[in-house]
């Protein structure tokens, strides 16, 4: 298991990913789920990958090489593709490949084509783009119905805080630190999920990468988060009142005129056999 994030911005792009693996309760093992290819000036892209090691490892190896028929009918690659489009036409290509090798293989050993990956960046021509890439080999983009973010893996425990704080407009920073925060939430809720950690930020249109940083344990700004999201939220909760039960209701209405719904009727209990 592992938990990845990717987060489009107005400003920038934000990638972060875990490199837990998990091959049973006793082996435990540290891969990367983060990868740039850069050639600076021209394009940036950052493949985030989750699911079953093997088949994602296969897909990056076909990676290099895969060519496609790109948008503007001439072969290319992820090297060469004028647009991010393409590039997750060329990873979708590369999973389908994977599967059609080894899916059948992995089903009669009871194993399923778990795959899913995130591919991002930006082309020089073109604005920032981010998709989510399925084990089918389609995918979806981010930026459409005011969706900015996508999450593979363990994604449950880290969606609310950004879901609250993360739109497209929010800064590059801000977003960082939700990002590992959500990562921090996952971190102590499952323990499939452990650093060190991968983080880059990306400047929009920049067409190189600035901020690449390697988190463990040691990193005195992953420390802090640690230490102090859990106090901040203790301190959150317990400035909330504790409900009252006496049936005393605040006044919600907000028109004395507007129609209210009509209570329910209190639950009863069952008090005798076939009552």
């Amino acid at each position: 298991m592992t938990y990845c994030v990717a987060m489009r911005l107005n400003a920038g792009l934000v990638f972060l990913s875990d490199s837990r693996t998990n091959a049973g309760m006793d082996q435990i093992s540290t891969f990367r789920k983060m990868t740039v290819y850069e050639k600076a000036g021209e394009r940036v892209l950052v493949l985030l990958s989750a699911g079953n090691l093997a088949i994602t490892q296969a897909v990056k190896q076909l990676l290099g090489s895969e060519t496609i028929e790109g948008s503007d009918g001439e072969p290319c690659t992820i090297w060469t593709a004028k647009s991010l489009f393409d590039v997750a036409r060329i990873v979708g290509s590369a999973v389908r490949k994977v599967h059609a090798r080894d899916a059948e293989a992995l089903k009669k050993h009871g194993i399923d084509f778990n795959c899913s990956l995130i591919i991002g960046g930006q082309i020089k021509g073109e604005t920032m783009r981010l998709f989510n890439v399925y084990a089918a080999g389609n995918f979806v983009e981010a930026g459409i119905d005011g969706v900015c973010y996508f999450q593979i893996g363990e994604s449950k425990y880290g969606k609310p805080v950004i879901d609250r704080v993360v739109t497209p407009v929010t800064p590059l920073q801000e977003a960082a630190k939700c990002a590992l925060i959500s990562m921090d939430s996952t971190l102590k809720s499952n323990l499939s999920v452990g650093l060190p950690l991968d983080l880059m930020v990306y400047d929009a249109d920049a067409l190189q990468v600035d901020q690449l940083i390697n988190i463990d344990e040691t990193n005195a700004y992953f420390r802090m988060i640690r230490n102090s999201w859990g106090q901040r939220l203790r301190q959150v909760f317990d400035s909330i009142p504790d409900p009252t039960w006496d049936g005393q209701q605040p006044d919600l209405s907000t028109n004395a005129s507007a129609t209210q719904p009509q209570a329910m009727n209190p639950l009863s209990k069952i008090t005798a056999p076939n009552g």
